[in-house]
């Protein structure tokens, strides 16, 4: 067997191990944080903190970090993010390396949803806004809100895996995808 036939069977790297490493410790601080929001102690607050740095990494890696973790590969313009939608609809999209345009603004609902919910309660514990009932509530309220978006983020990955044959959740781990790329843009192949 060659080498290309070899990394074909592979598949091609797409995701980072920092990207990979950064997805997995949001999950598990977002859950922990969670699980804990009731709890004595200063569990929850420090989770929180720690979702807060991991967004600011993320978003900082998403400038300067490698090609399908930047923020350029994959936050597409309004235009293209209705047309890409449309044709999941009609069943004709596209199939991406990266993340798709749906998937793109996915990410960065999420990454915002986690920085305004640590943002709330870090606001919280402070002197000025210790105890104050509506800043309690905006911080219910956003992590409920993240919670929807976190099921919808789940919802898309499992129904993309299936439209295109491809274990999204194992690439998440391992950082590879199929290499299919036939046409279009860099990244992006025609749904067969």
């Amino acid at each position: 067997m060659r080498a290309s036939d070899s990394q074909s069977r592979r598949g091609i790297p797409v995701w980072d191990l920092f990207v990979r490493v950064l997805h997995w410790t949001l999950v598990l601080t977002v859950a922990a944080a969670w699980l804990t929001r009731h709890s004595p102690g200063s569990w929850h607050e420090w989770l929180g903190y720690t979702t807060l740095a991991v967004v600011v990494t993320r978003t900082i890696w998403g400038f300067i970090g490698t090609g399908h973790a930047r923020f350029t590969s994959f936050v597409r313009p309004a235009s293209v993010t209705v047309a890409y939608a449309r044709d999941v609809f009609s069943q004709q999209e596209m199939r991406f390396v990266g993340h798709n345009p749906l998937g793109g603004w996915m990410v960065i609902a999420l990454l915002s949803m986690v920085a305004l919910v640590g943002f709330t309660g870090w606001l919280y514990t402070t002197d000025r806004y210790w105890g104050v009932e509506w800043v309690e509530e905006l911080h219910e309220t956003l992590s409920n809100i993240l919670f929807a978006f976190v099921a919808l983020h789940i919802l898309g990955v499992a129904f993309t895996s299936a439209r295109h044959r491809e274990n999204l959740l194992a690439s998440m781990l391992h950082g590879r995808k199929r290499d299919e790329v036939t046409g279009g843009e860099p990244g992006d192949v025609p749904k067969h």
